[in-house]
């Protein structure tokens, strides 16, 4: 028994000492696939440093292990959706938040041979964002529509128009791009990203980093800027890029599907207003978005430290 501890412990010994060495002198970054990867292309062929150290780009499938990876600290910079980062900052895991890249991709299609009658409004993410942003987007327009949750993700919405399951609907870039490609029948009839204070959208993506590269804030919104800026001067590259890592299949994006992903770069610093706005919508909403309560005042002014 005391040489199977032994081993154990050099095994675990040894395995920390070899995480160690592979995260030794880099700065781990994880972004979500989907809009918010389109705003890290330029990171993923051209990585900078910062300090000496080489940022590592880690494309994350679902916001459940972007989490996973945050609570576990296996992330120095991390780009998930202002609703769970939020969350974990009530929770007490407490990165510091830069600011926001991605602005919204939520948009309103509709068939134009619709049945007069036909009231149905087909819904994903019951509860999150697409739920959320459109009924506020009702309730500011005064429309009126049955709305409809019977699919689960943008996806199956999107096969739905396909098939005539479903004749109106809320999509997210870039599965809107995709049936606009697809199906000629199809337009866009509303955007649900409101223009406010000269920002199109609402602040729905938000970059977290580790209380370590504090002292680096500029050096790092100027890094996040000029990733930012490159998906929208070089739309072509950026999907060049992304199609050969492997992040969308090939065709899936378009230079138009970047534009309506609303990608820009804008530090707290200039965007607190816009952050606290977003999250009193989602909290009079749906208040379990965000762990039940509005983050703490730290959240979004350790910029002011």
């Amino acid at each position: 028994m005391i040489k199977y501890i032994c081993l154990l412990v050099a095994i675990l010994l040894c395995n920390c000492s070899k995480r160690t060495t592979d995260t030794e002198g880099v700065i781990r970054v994880s972004v979500l696939r989907g809009p918010s990867a389109i705003a890290f292309a330029h990171w993923m062929q051209h990585p900078p440093t910062l300090n000496g150290k080489k940022f590592v780009v880690k494309i994350i499938d679902t916001p459940v292990q972007m989490q996973a990876n945050l609570i576990k600290e296996d992330v120095d910079i991390a780009v998930l959706p202002m609703a769970n980062a939020a969350n974990l900052h009530n929770k007490g895991i407490h990165y510091l938040l830069a600011g926001c890249p991605i602005w919204g991709t939520l948009y309103m299609v509709e068939n134009k041979d619709i049945e007069p009658n036909d009231n149905s409004l087909y819904i994903f993410g019951v509860g999150a964002n697409p739920d959320i942003l459109t009924r506020y987007y009702l309730k500011q327009k005064g429309l009126s529509y049955s709305l409809n949750y019977s699919f689960s993700t943008a996806e199956e919405v999107m096969q739905a128009l396909y098939i005539g399951k479903a004749q109106r609907a809320v999509l997210s870039e870039p599965f809107l791009s995709m049936a606009l490609q697809r199906d000629s029948l199809l337009h866009i009839v509303a955007d649900l990203n409101p223009l406010e204070d000269n920002i199109s959208g609402f602040a729905q993506t938000a970059i977290l980093f580790v209380p370590s590269l504090e002292d680096y804030r500029n050096s790092l919104d100027s890094l996040l800027d000029i990733s930012c800026r490159f998906a929208n001067e070089k739309p072509k590259e950026a999907i060049r890029i992304l199609e050969t890592k492997k992040v969308f299949p090939e065709k899936m994006l378009t230079a138009k599907c970047i534009e309506r992903c609303k990608i820009k770069y804008v530090p707290i610093s200039d965007s607190r207003k816009n952050v606290l706005r977003f999250l009193q919508l989602l909290y009079d909403y749906e208040p379990k978005a965000i762990g039940g309560k509005l983050p703490g005042k730290d959240f979004t002014s350790s910029f002011e430290r």
